[in-house]
């Protein structure tokens, strides 16, 4: 059996180690994961009572449209429900707009150093990758308009950006939407865009106004801390949104999922609080970072990206024995360390560690 040829090259995703495997391997009794970007404080109490009460369902399929769930968050939104599309997380959402709208020779472009499941989903599709350098770790957006040819059908803006954590301004990308031809459809990746308290941050409904060959990715895997049921969506133009209905399965989104992440959205005291707890987690390992004399990007996420000045393949391994679990060992960032922004306790006792993993390190040379 032979499979299409444009994938035998393509590597498979590899999320951050789960703690259980870390226990395992290195014999510890305690493991902080700050690698995956999860919400340590978990989810609503309210989340948790709704996949209770759906547990009586479980052997009913979903409603494949996801109705109640469109029609709360259109309206927490003020968006129509049929500017909605569900996926199990925003990654499957990706997945249905490549294969909505790319095919073999078709240009998609995107950052050098970005989310990665966006390159792979374009690859199998066997569209043409066109990567543009980030400047200073941000997308350059000017010299990702200079790529766009009659070729191109989508770009892929991730703000904040993963792994470095940065933005790119409303105006910006408003200048950026003017200019975009309208046959190329931007991809705004919003998936942090809860944690954001900054003026200078994209209003993404705003822009649809004005925009239709715009749609925003968002997720309940983050702020909402709904990671383990896979549930995002996207809002764009009805159009947009019909056409990537049309390659989605029929029941993509579990009961279970659709009920909390419903429920989900009627707490927005839990979201105030983790936005808090985040801000509060940023400022102490900025403070953390300029003692141990550390540059870091600005943090626009729950997430830092940090340069130990050395391969951080050695430093995540030092975190890995000491109980930390971390990202590390991007292709054009191969000094910088991604962690999550975790609990007072667990950003205190990852700084713990990793000055001891500095300090090993130049010990060692």
């Amino acid at each position: 059996m032979q499979p299409k040829s444009n994938i035998i090259h393509l590597p498979v995703y590899q999320p951050g180690k789960p703690i259980e495997d870390v226990k395992r391997e290195l014999g510890l009794e305690e493991v902080i994961k700050l690698a995956s970007n999860e919400n340590p404080f978990g989810c609503s109490p309210l989340a948790k009572e709704a996949i209770v009460q759906e547990i009586s369902n479980v052997s009913l399929y979903p409603d494949g449209a996801s109705v109640e769930l469109a029609a709360a968050l259109a309206k927490q939104l003020d968006v129509q429900p049929n500017q909605l599309i569900f996926g199990a997380g925003s990654d499957e959402v990706i997945l249905l707009l490549a294969r909505a709208f790319l095919v073999a020779g078709d240009e998609t472009i995107m950052a050098d150093e970005t989310f990665p499941i966006y390159r792979h989903n374009a690859e199998v599709e066997n569209a043409r990758v066109i990567e543009v350098p980030l400047k200073d770790g941000k997308h350059d957006l000017p010299a990702m308009l200079a790529k766009v040819t009659d070729r191109t059908k989508l770009i892929w803006i991730c703000n904040p950006n993963n792994p470095t954590g940065t933005i790119v301004t409303a105006a910006e990308v408003d200048a950026f939407m003017s200019q975009l031809p309208t046959h190329v459809l931007a991809v705004l990746d919003e998936a942090y865009c809860e944690y954001i308290d900054d003026p200078e941050f994209p209003n993404g409904i705003e822009l649809l106004k004005k925009h239709h060959n715009l749609i925003l990715l968002r997720t309940f895997s983050k702020i909402y801390g709904l990671a383990s049921l896979r549930i995002g969506y996207g809002i764009s133009h009805p159009d947009i949104i019909h056409y990537i209905n049309q390659v989605r399965e029929p029941f993509n989104t579990s009961r279970f999922a659709q009920a909390a992440a419903k429920a989900s959205l009627a707490d927005a005291d839990f979201i105030r609080y983790c936005r808090q707890q985040n801000a509060d987690g940023i400022a102490y390992l900025y403070k953390e970072f300029d003692r141990l004399g550390l540059s870091y990007f600005p943090a626009y996420g729950n997430f830092v990206m940090f340069d130990v000045k050395r391969p951080s393949g050695e430093i995540f391994d030092a975190l890995l024995r000491r109980g930390i679990i971390s990202r590390a060992r991007w292709t054009y960032y191969p000094t910088h360390i991604r962690i999550t922004v975790g609990s007072k306790e667990q950003n205190e006792k990852f700084i713990h560690a990793l000055e001891q993993a500095l300090q090993e390190a130049a010990v060692h040379g």
